[in-house]
């Protein structure tokens, strides 16, 4: 009985001894494993390649919203194959690009793939065309856009003489266009701004930002209304709005 007890806690030394050099080979191959991913995605960051996969919910000219892109915007400049850059809505995409010079917020696609119904991705898209940012307002550009809060539509002081500026409100649909409901700080209404345009890239923020109803508006200002027009309508001033966003 003592030799069995011998020989018994003998082999359980044994099969503990081979259980901790099990775990410890396959830590060390985990790790291994890990430390490879984390240098990858290092060397890409450092590249400046940047890898998503999700589902875009919102696609306007160049622009295309992805949820998993948090912190991005996403600009696509070329052809999509089978259709334009909207039929990506709503499938399961990767997307790979870089961060565009001088706009650490804006990602600029060079290849596109869609994720088939067997599990594999197909690509659709790769970049063919130089990135073009004349509409994109980054947040530096955006500071030079002074806040007009104190409009009244007797007093074309408040905004003659600028070409730029935001104001506060909301946007309302007309039957021939749109125009800006301007409110003061207190939200009360102080004027209109007719709109003769809307960009893509304002257009994008505003879809994006649905779940709002007021925003900033940034505009190029273009001519006072007539005064006999001011008087009876309220209507401030003409203007292109280049963005739209909560701040």
């Amino acid at each position: 009985m003592a030799i069995l007890n011998r020989y018994g806690s003998r082999m359980h030394l044994i099969l503990g001894l081979f259980v901790a050099f099990a775990l410890i080979v396959s830590g060390s191959i985990a790790c291994q494993q890990a430390e490879e991913v984390v240098a990858e995605e290092q060397a890409a960051m450092e590249e400046g390649v940047l890898v998503f996969e999700g589902t875009p919910k919102l696609a306007i000219g160049n622009f295309l919203f992805l949820p998993e892109a948090q912190g991005f915007d996403i600009m696509v400049f070329g052809a999509v194959d089978g259709g334009d850059l909207a039929s990506l809505v709503d499938q399961e995409v990767k997307i790979e690009g870089e961060i565009a010079a001088q706009q650490a917020s804006v990602m600029i696609a060079n290849t596109i793939e869609v994720k088939e119904a067997n599990g594999e991705y197909r690509g659709v898209f790769t970049r063919t065309e130089e990135p073009a940012l004349d509409e994109y307002l980054g947040l530096q550009a955006r500071d030079g856009f002074e806040a007009l809060d104190k409009l009244k539509y007797d007093d074309n002081a408040g905004w003659e003489g600028r070409e730029t500026a935001k104001v506060y409100g909301s946007l309302e649909e007309l039957e021939n266009g749109y125009r800006i409901l301007v409110l003061d700080d207190e939200g009360k209404q102080v004027g209109y701004v007719p709109v003769d345009s809307i960009s893509d890239y304002a257009n994008f923020y505003l879809q994006k930002l649905s779940l709002f109803d007021k925003f900033w508006f940034y505009v190029e200002l273009k001519e006072t209304i007539a005064w006999n027009t001011r008087r009876r309508t309220s209507e401030l001033f003409r203007a292109d709005v280049i963005f739209a966003g909560l701040f």
